[in-house]
């Protein structure tokens, strides 16, 4: 994989992905480029005066050897996870429940028992963890400062990258693991190669490793184009998943859709031969192969994504042209790219809104003026419209925002932008 040495800050290189992150093919065919977008999670307090902000160019590329869509540009980790980095699991109640839903089909798939050490890589604030942590041993393993909070709920975590040095630290003071857990970072990590070996070394030899991660049919099928940002390097169909897992003598022997982040896949994977294979994995499979995700299918999501950026833009501009307001409801990691790529400002959206505790308060949406404000103000202010940034749960949000109070419409930005009237009005 050819690195291109660019000065980030002065603080690391960011590189052009020149070969496949999985199986070192040079071949890759650019699908889509969303333009130069900030990091999502590179946030300044309301009232900073703008300056100079980084931009890096968001290009999708697929692999025409083992069909992994990757991200053309990876940006140095530091940059797209601070120590400050603002994400929380356990602020969002679909993530509980989905962690809460593992937990129980973990158990009925393995015997696990009380002394069995269970490691989350990329355990944030202990949110998955907290399942196990009653009658197992548990251990996460998070690069960010918010690991503090897991370590003060009692779950033990080493606050760091996850590599070799940290797999021989817990070798040496646990053993090796019978569960190992990456949930929303598998497809995060750079050299990905050397983390499936390092998961390996960890793992047990009768032990499972469950990754989740954001679903590439999903994200085609309903044109989800805003998860498409640089913390997400590769996005993965269970075709792609499997060949790099299959590279490592690893198997998937089941699979299975979820609806976090919009769409995306649970595997659990074991060495080869150790459990037998579902039939979930062959199901999945061939759906892919219908919905053509290494050929047509990619091709049609390049046009729909630029003609659906045109129909939001032509719904704001008739709102604006009436003088109305609109603000955004959630800051996502995903709002920053929708936002950045349609070009939506402070002067199209007032503000964007967020629950209270949420540490993206007080600051502004990424590469804009747009401020992040406690969701208060949506009730004080009575915006005529109400922008769902967590689009993907809109059926959810729209009818929990009007039995708070709030009387006006909601616009749904994707797939395809709509105007979703007051269920309480109605």
């Amino acid at each position: 994989m050819g690195k291109n040495e660019d000065s980030l800050n002065g603080i690391g290189t960011s590189y052009v992905v020149e070969q496949c992150h999985v199986c070192g093919h040079s071949n890759l065919r650019s699908i889509l480029f969303l333009g130069y977008l900030p990091p999502v999670n590179t946030m300044n307090s309301i009232g900073t005066r703008p300056s100079e902000q980084s931009g890096y160019p968001a290009e999708w590329l697929q692999c025409s050897k083992c069909k992994l869509v990757q991200i053309g540009l990876v940006v140095d980790p530091r940059i797209l996870f601070p120590p400050e980095y603002p994400y929380t699991s356990s602020t969002t109640k679909i993530l509980r429940e989905n962690f809460a839903d593992m937990y129980r089909e973990c158990m009925t798939l393995m015997e696990l028992g009380s002394e069995d050490l269970v490691v989350d890589i990329g355990s944030n604030d202990g949110n998955l963890l907290s399942n196990f942590q009653k009658d197992h041993k548990v251990l996460g393993v998070t690069p960010e400062e918010i690991g503090k909070i897991a370590i003060q709920r009692g779950i033990p975590t080493i606050i760091s990258y996850f590599g070799r040095e940290v797999v021989k630290s817990i070798l040496e003071e646990h053993g090796s693991a019978k569960v190992v857990t990456a949930t929303n970072v598998f497809a995060h990590i750079d050299g990905i190669n050397e983390i499936v070996e390092c998961i390996l070394e960890l793992l047990d030899q009768d032990g499972v490793f469950i990754t989740e991660c954001h679903y590439l049919g999903s994200l085609v099928e309903t044109l989800q184009y805003d998860t498409i940002y640089h913390e997400h390097l590769m996005y993965y169909s269970l075709h792609s998943l499997k060949y790099l897992l299959e590279k490592h003598g690893l198997e998937v022997f089941h699979a299975k859709k979820i609806p976090t982040h919009g769409g995306s896949i649970r595997a659990y994977v074991s060495r080869k031969g150790k459990f037998p294979v579902k039939s979930s994995v062959v199901e999945i499979l061939d759906e892919e192969e219908k919905i053509e995700l290494e050929g047509k299918g990619l091709l049609d999501f390049k046009n729909r994504v630029v003609v659906s950026k045109l129909e939001l833009h032509s719904m704001l501009l008739d709102i604006k042209k009436q003088n109305k307001k609109v603000y955004g409801i959630g800051a996502p990691s995903r709002a920053s790219t929708l936002i950045n790529y349609v070009g939506i400002d402070d002067g199209i959206m007032d503000c964007v809104l967020e629950i209270k505790g949420s540490h993206k308060i007080g600051k502004y949406i990424p590469g804009t003026l747009i401020p992040v404000i406690e969701e208060s103000k949506l009730y004080e202010d009575q915006p005529e419209y109400a922008l769902l940034l967590s689009w993907h749960i809109a059926d959810e949000l729209a009818p929990k925002i009007a039995q708070n109070g709030f009387k006006g419409d909601f616009i749904v930005p994707l797939p395809t932008p709509r105007i979703l009237k007051n269920p309480l009005l109605t």
